[in-house]
């Protein structure tokens, strides 16, 4: 089966503890400290991988942990750094997080490399906190801890151009016989269960990807069937051919199918909806002619002339809106090479950029919030307000208050954690003084 789905479980590794010890040698007694610093955690680093077309590996094995780092030895012996550990992915895979199903990130375009989870830092030895009033410190820092996510990832293939259409309407055919993608055909209905990519490649050297999406039926949208599953892989793509059973094979009208497809589309994404479209009226080969119910005097036969062309009943109804229409077989190759040509020139036109999702959720600062306790307080001695407990640590732990990002993270922690509130309850004022461990700053609402 095709994997375009997979939950996992990711874990960096955790920093090694800083160790406690003392210089001890022969004429040596009373050395001073020489306990050496923990090393550093493995991170979990997403890498794409141009040989990957689907997930399944992640469907089999589904928790990823990197190594711990060593903790410190004595003689100022460092740990060593725990091994990262690197999931390579298919370009185009979309990896959000689990509870909130925010994006973390969008493994494509030029994002080849992302360091989803750092691995925490090692604690430092007790040769650090020797001071000229302390100087045989009996403690060291230990290493930070894990970090660990559930992870949703999502393939959202990459094309040019999305193939869209009912079941059984010739789309893996139209595909096999214009690309070099071999999809298996059948006469069933949702035949093709795998959305398979191929290159369009035209005599003048131009070309494009496109990709057979598996047949859509009304429900789509919310999820009946399969369709629900594969929309998400013409998110990406330019511009839709919308191949329609123009014989009526099956007995569809071609017309309602258009119409029924393109209701699935506006409800699932509007912006998807509004792609450039142009429409395959495939089986024409298969398009009955009309029946002769009379001869005329010359013996010259006389249709009926209520019957309508299907070809140009189509063009009637969607030219009109800027939708071209094209007549094509896919069995016998007849009308297919207008019908490229015209996409590959649509192309050129459409100055899209590439659809890349944005992040809405970054582990790095995300995570910091928990629900270990913190306070607010006054001290009424230093005049200032105070804000500790083992949230803020983390949080102060993990944050660079001197990049602009780490800052603006810093006063959205402020505010989501309801300290800004409690601080104005205990009657703070601008230019007011508040203290968080070794950080000071003065308060401006």
């Amino acid at each position: 089966m095709f994997a375009d789905r997979a939950k996992i479980y990711v874990r960096s590794g955790k920093g090694g503890d800083g160790h406690v010890s003392f210089r001890r040698e022969k004429y040596v007694p009373d050395g001073g400290p020489d306990g050496g610093d923990g090393g550093t955690g493995g991170s979990v680093i997403l890498q794409v991988d141009p040989g990957k077309n689907t997930l399944t590996d992640y469907r089999h094995v589904r928790k990823y942990c990197a190594e711990n780092g060593e903790d410190g030895g004595k003689k100022n012996c460092r740990g060593k750094n725990g091994a990262d550990i690197i999931l390579k992915v298919p370009e185009g895979t979309v990896v959000k997080e689990f509870n909130t199903g925010k994006v973390i990130v969008d493994m494509s375009g030029d994002t080849k490399e992302f360091v989803l989870l750092k691995g925490g830092r090692g604690g430092n030895g007790n040769q650090h906190y020797a001071t000229s009033s302390m100087q045989a410190p009996k403690y060291a820092q230990p290493g930070q801890p894990a970090k660990e996510l559930d992870l949703f990832l999502e393939l959202k293939l990459i094309a040019d151009v999305g193939l869209i259409g009912f079941p059984n309407v010739g789309k893996s055919t139209f595909l096999s016989r214009t690309t070099n993608a071999k999809p298996e055909i059948a006469n069933y209905h949702f035949t093709t269960i795998n959305p398979h990519l191929g290159v369009v490649d035209l005599k003048n050297g131009e070309g494009f990807v496109m990709a057979d999406i598996p047949g859509l039926i009304e429900g789509a949208s919310e999820g009946a069937g399969l369709g629900h599953q594969f929309l998400r892989h013409i998110e990406r793509t330019k511009m839709l051919i919308h191949v329609v059973d123009a014989a009526s094979t099956e007995g569809r009208d071609p017309v309602e199918d258009i119409e029924t497809i393109n209701a699935e589309l506006h409800k699932y994404n509007e912006s998807l909806a509004a792609r450039p479209q142009v429409i395959a009226a495939n089986k024409t080969d298969a398009i009955q002619a009309p029946e002769a119910v009379d001869i005329d005097d010359n013996g010259e036969l006389i249709y009926d002339k209520d019957h309508v062309d299907p070809i140009q009943r189509l063009k009637d109804i969607y030219e009109p809106k800027g939708i071209k229409v094209f007549p094509i077989s896919a069995v016998s190759g007849e009308g297919l090479e207008e019908l490229l040509y015209y996409v590959a020139g649509e192309l050129k036109n459409i100055e899209a950029e590439p659809i890349i999702f944005s992040q809405e959720f970054d582990p790095e600062y995300e995570m910091i919030t928990s629900n270990e306790p913190y306070s607010v307080t006054y001290d009424e001695g230093r005049k200032e307000y105070v804000i500790e407990g083992p949230r803020i640590e983390k949080m102060l732990g993990y944050t660079n208050l001197d990049s602009e990002k780490g800052f603006a993270f810093f006063q959205k922690f402020l505010k989501e954690n309801g300290i800004l509130e409690e601080l104005e309850a205990l009657g703070i004022k601008e230019g007011d003084t508040v203290r968080m461990y070794g950080f000071a700053f003065n308060y401006y609402p």
